[in-house]
C-alpha cells in the first residue's frame, strides 16, 4: 500500500511533492518548515522572521519557527492517521548551528522528553539555505497503525 496525503492544515509545499507518504505501515513526511497553514511560496508567512525590502533575513526568531514547525508536523501525521508519539526518526536542518542549536535542544526536550524510551531518533545537521527565507526545517518518518 502506498497513499501520498496532502492537508489544508500544514503550509503547501513549495514543489512538487506530498506533505507525506505511506507506504505499508510506515509514514515519510516531505520537509516541513514553519511557515504558517495555507500560506505558499508567494505569500509566505513565517512567524518570528524579519525580512529586508529585497527579501534577505534581517532577523529570526528561532523558538517561534520552531513551534510552528512542530504545530506543522504535528499537522500532517494527524492527517495521516498517525501521531506523535508515533515518529521514530526526525532530521533537523538548521541554518545556523552555533547561534540556534541550544535553543532548538531546549525546545525539542519540552516537546519530546514525555515520550520517554519512545523517543524519536534524531539528526541534527547544519545546511546553508533552504528554499524559504526559514531557519529551520523537519525530514520526519513515523509508523501508522493499521
Amino acid at each position: 500500500m502506498s497513499d501520498s496525503i496532502s492537508t489544508n492544515n500544514a503550509p503547501k509545499p513549495v514543489g512538487s511533492y506530498p506533505h507525506a507518504r505511506r507506504v505499508g505501515e510506515l509514514l515519510f513526511l516531505s520537509g516541513v518548515g514553519p511557515r504558517i497553514a495555507g500560506s505558499g511560496l508567494g505569500d509566505s508567512k513565517v512567524p518570528g522572521l524579519e525580512l529586508s525590502p529585497e527579501g534577505e533575513i534581517i532577523n529570526y526568531d528561532l523558538a517561534a519557527q520552531v513551534h510552528a514547525v512542530f504545530a506543522n508536523v504535528k499537522a500532517v501525521l494527524e492527517a495521516s492517521g498517525s501521531s506523535w508519539d508515533e515518529l521514530v526518526d526526525v532530521t533537523v536542518f538548521l541554518t545556523n548551528m552555533s547561534r540556534d542549536f541550544s535553543e532548538f535542544n531546549r525546545i525539542y526536550a519540552e516537546y519530546f522528553s514525555e515520550l520517554g524510551d519512545k523517543r524519536p531518533c534524531r539528526t541534527t545537521v547544519e545546511i546553508n539555505c533552504l528554499p524559504t527565507p526559514i531557519a529551520i526545517e523537519l525530514k520526519c518518518i513515523a509508523t501508522i497503525k493499521s
